[in-house]
């Protein structure tokens, strides 16, 4: 018949053509479109596989970031607070400071040595107004180094950060100093604004720089034996880990005038040298009377020496929780440094909470936590430092 052809219709069937017999011009038109969709579709199924398989597998981001945090085993693993340290040149002395995410955190002191130099500590009493901190700042220079707060005041003022005091922004930024002017040229070359500005620059999440940086550059331990018997003090960080996610960190400068233990095992890590090398441990000689007898040459200095440092807790803690936070955590300075709290320290312990933890704290057991996560602290200041001329580190020691 005219018109009358034979025509091979093509149909898809699990994935293959199938093929089967019919008639008429229209219907073959028909076969000839859908042999074209389907193998355009086919094709292009194939295609993406292909893809697919030569395309690298998406990296977990958030769980290399979790990953890390969890390897950074200094202050800044509790969410929220970075720190930066610049030292000035010839090595000697320098600043720290701890920054405060956000709007800030509420903050609190504990002060007990005998000849302190301090900054804005007055607003961290619980009775007074001021309930968040936007940086803390630990530097060297003795009462000259408070000006680096200054800088690290202006870097805030710079990007709006502070206390809203109707319509504009006021930082609040507690500040402690230890005395290293004997060391190296810091009578003549102590921090100032520059080293706190650009302390506060460098300020980052990354584990915290140790031993003779920052404020540690110039810090030295063991000075209750007289003229060269101390050996180097340094910038020391740990944290504590809790199974529940609590977590409670530290920071400090050590310039002990006393000798450092370590609380594990109660042996002397850095202080007195004896002649030969080995540690004289101050608390003999107090208490066979040896340092009464040399009391002229080996009396400290006051003002001359100081313990300054930081705990912090990603606990949600008011700033009266804070304050008593910080208070218990100087017990970390007595059970690591021997002896403490003397007329001629100036120790001081700033602590604060950042709440990004939202478990419910126990504020006695994140005091003991502070106080015992310190003592590491100071414990990790000497043994990461670095020996200046005629004052050995522990590292020096074990050569």
């Amino acid at each position: 018949m005219p018109g009358d052809d034979r025509t091979v219709f093509y149909y898809q069937a699990a994935g293959e053509v199938k093929v089967r017999r019919g008639r008429g011009t229209a219907a073959a038109a028909r076969v000839r479109k859908m042999k074209n969709i389907v193998i355009g579709v086919a094709a292009s199924i194939a295609c993406l596989a292909a893809l697919s398989a030569q395309a690298p597998t998406p990296k977990r981001a958030p769980a290399a970031a979790a990953e890390a945090q969890n390897a950074n085993e200094t202050l800044t693993a509790i969410d929220g607070l970075t720190v930066g340290s610049h030292t000035l040149p010839g090595g000697t002395t320098g600043c720290t400071v701890i920054v405060v995410g956000g709007d800030g955190a509420p903050g609190g002191v504990a002060q007990r040595g005998g000849a302190p130099g301090t900054r804005e500590t007055d607003l961290l009493d619980p009775l007074n107004m001021i309930d968040k901190v936007n940086a803390f700042v630990l530097s060297g220079g003795s009462a000259f180094g408070l000006d680096a707060a200054s800088g690290a005041v202006r870097w805030l003022e710079e990007r709006n950060i502070g206390w809203d005091a109707g319509g504009t922004k006021v930082p609040i930024v507690p500040a402690a100093i230890l005395f290293d002017l004997p060391v190296g040229n810091n009578t003549k070359n102590h921090p100032g604004a520059d080293c706190g500005y650009k302390a506060i620059g460098a300020a980052s999440a990354a584990p915290v720089a140790m031993g003779s940086v920052g404020a540690g550059a110039g810090a030295t331990v063991g000075k209750m034996g007289g003229p060269n018997r101390s050996m180097k003090g340094g910038l020391g960080s740990a944290v504590l880990r809790m199974p529940d996610g609590l977590l409670v960190g530290a920071i400090v400068a050590v310039n002990a005038v006393g000798d450092i233990i370590d609380p594990d095992t109660g042996t002397v890590v850095a202080g007195v040298r004896n002649p030969d090398g080995g540690f004289a441990d101050v608390r003999g000689l107090l208490r066979s009377g040896a340092l009464m007898k040399g009391r002229a040459a080996a009396r400290p200095r006051a003002a001359a020496n100081t313990t300054i440092g930081l705990v912090a807790t990603n606990a949600v803690l008011t700033k009266a929780e804070v304050s008593r936070m910080a208070l218990m955590a100087d017990d970390g300075y007595a059970r690591a440094i021997f002896p403490s709290h003397t007329m001629a320290d100036g120790d001081t312990v700033f602590s604060l909470a950042t709440g990004t933890w939202r478990g419910d704290a126990d504020l006695s057991l994140v005091g003991a936590l502070a106080a015992d996560v310190m003592a590491k602290a100071l414990v990790q200041a000497v043994m990461q430092a670095t020996g200046l001329p005629n004052i050995p580190s522990v590292r020096d020691l074990r050569k």
